[in-house]
């Protein structure tokens, strides 16, 4: 439990069975919690609203009050969610939801209290309901199909904001993978989109990326800087500059990459977040400098460690970054070392506690960051395998669609679950490894995935434009197999010239020294310089 929420007047419990067994007992609620170390709100709800003598009593005598830190317990997160964190969520003591709501002052909380106090002396149990993503569980199956990249084509277009960039009327979020879908096929969304970003959502002074504005025009942004969000980012800008040539791409990725390499650097790995404190970030660089920076979460979460190794490969197939590959590489060992057994990846570890293994979203993105570091620096392969065969063999249905985790434990926890964004992660990884290894069963169980939520392909908007992304891979793939090792300059070349939806394999031994371009599973053209690669790449 974080200090915070020990310094409040409510008698927390820790999530398990023994608190839901209590309620039972005890014919009572559940207030359940829902909070991150790096959540500005969830440190305001507990310094007014869980500190109030009357409410906080109330709580301690009519309900189970339980404590869940989001990034440490992930599958909670999906089935409780309330739309954002806090989230203040009442269950029955079989974990059913009778209400919720997000940040709530003292008058909304006292209200809310009331209200669940009648519903449960009137309904009781059976007050309670199940989410209907876990109601339902996977959208129609279908084929996969060209319409699906069409559709999000079409999608990008009706949701550009031509006046402020970036994708909606609302709230304005930095979406990373639209933003890479966009950049091979309407590049002035995407660059537009870039510069708002860099304008709105970059601390120039400490670096990093703030989340999300609340305005439509980027304005009031919210300020707690997370790992993975700033990991994709990272790769968006490399990339960008890729495309482009921009040097302010190239910098704004390395800038941060400095961020990640000092502020959130544990010595070991990548730290999980930087809490938003507004007071400090609208501090003058002076009066920053003798101010305490807000506060880091040391936890090494596996799933961010491996996107951000695989982002800061990324930035340095483009530039040579040197710094950006030996802390890629020193994360990725870390998380192997410490967190991969028999391919099954273990969320977190401290001194104290040892998170969930086998969650979905934790396979994912090692193995992105896995399938990354193979590719530019031709190592890591054996344990990509690993890790992909865990999720193959222990996660995907028969229907195709992989769970996010055993479907087990307490609460709604023993309902399966299917993350739409989290299986098309790891299809595209699947994709890249079925590339690298010449293994078509990786191909295979990718477009097994997708197909899985195919029927809904006409309902999905933008924030979701990399399940066309990886649609498009498995309609037409490109491949660059390159007959030389790792880090020679046939090799760069091809890391280079490659698009960023294409694949890169080093040190391919039937080549003897040459590379070759194939596309679709055809030779398309071979090369023995980086120049005669580069005239394949473009077809010039």
């Amino acid at each position: 439990m974080d200090d915070s929420a020990a310094r409040t007047n409510v008698e927390w419990r820790e999530w398990g069975q023994d608190a839901f067994d209590e309620a039972a007992r005890a014919k009572k609620p559940v207030l359940l919690s829902l909070s991150a170390p790096w959540c500005t709100h969830c440190h305001e709800m507990d310094a007014t609203t869980y500190t109030e003598p009357r409410i906080a009593a109330n709580i301690n005598d009519g309900f189970v009050p339980v404590r869940v830190d989001v990034d440490r317990h992930p599958r909670i997160r999906e089935r409780y969610n309330m739309g954002g964190f806090p989230s203040t969520v009442f269950c029955t003591p079989e974990g059913d939801i009778l209400t919720g709501a997000g940040y709530l002052g003292v008058d909304g909380f006292r209200e809310i209290l009331d209200s669940v106090r009648r519903t449960w002396d009137g309904k009781g149990e059976e007050a309670g309901r199940v989410p209907r993503a876990l109601r339902d569980g996977t959208p129609p199956s279908g084929e996969v199909r060209a319409r699906i990249e069409e559709h999000m084509v079409e999608q990008l277009l009706g949701a550009f904001d031509d006046e402020f960039g970036g994708w909606g009327s609302d709230a304005k979020f930095p979406l990373p993978r639209t933003v890479e879908f966009a950049l091979v096929r309407d590049r002035d969304q995407a660059t537009r989109t870039l510069e708002a970003i860099q304008t709105h959502l970059l601390d120039t002074y400490d670096g990093g990326f703030y989340r999300f504005a609340t305005g439509r025009d980027w304005s009031e942004p919210h300020r707690e800087k997370l790992l993975d969000e700033n990991a994709a980012l990272v790769r968006a800008f490399a990339r960008a500059y890729r495309y482009t040539g921009e040097d302010s791409y190239r910098d704004t990725a390395e800038s941060t990459v400095e961020y990640l390499t000092t502020d959130l650097w544990t010595g070991d790995a990548f730290a999980a977040s930087q809490a938003g404190d507004d007071e400090y970030y609208r501090m003058s660089p002076t009066d920053r400098e003798a101010a305490d920076p807000p506060s880091v979460d040391e936890t090494v979460l596996a799933d961010r460690n491996g996107m951000a190794a695989g982002a800061l490969l990324a930035l340095h197939a483009y530039t040579d970054d040197e710094p950006a590959r030996r802390y890629a590489e020193r994360a990725l060992d870390h998380v192997l070392d410490d967190l991969v057994e028999d391919g099954e990846v273990t969320h977190y570890r401290t001194g104290e506690e040892t998170g969930e293994s086998g969650l979905l979203a934790d396979q994912t993105g090692v193995l992105q960051g896995l399938t990354t570091a193979w590719q530019v620096t031709g190592e890591y392969g054996d344990a990509a395998t690993a890790v992909a065969d865990y999720a193959l063999d222990e996660l995907q249905d028969d229907d195709g669609a992989f769970r996010d985790g055993t479907a087990e434990g307490p609460g709604l926890l023993d309902q399966p679950l299917y993350p739409l964004d989290t299986n098309v992660e790891l299809a595209d990884a699947l994709v890249d490894l079925a590339a690298l290894t010449g293994e078509d069963r990786y191909c295979e169980r990718a477009r097994e995935a997708i197909a899985a939520f195919a029927g809904a392909a006409e309902r999905m908007g933008v924030e979701v434009a990399s399940y066309a992304t990886v649609a498009s891979r498995l309609q037409s793939l490109r491949v660059f197999r390159v007959g030389a090792p790792a880090g020679s300059d046939l090799h760069r070349a091809a890391l280079r010239v490659a698009d960023h939806e294409a694949v890169v394999v080093p040190a391919a031994e039937d080549l003897d020294g040459d590379a070759e371009v194939v596309d679709d599973g055809e030779v398309t053209g071979t090369a023995k310089t980086p120049d005669g690669l580069a005239e394949l790449a473009t077809g010039s």
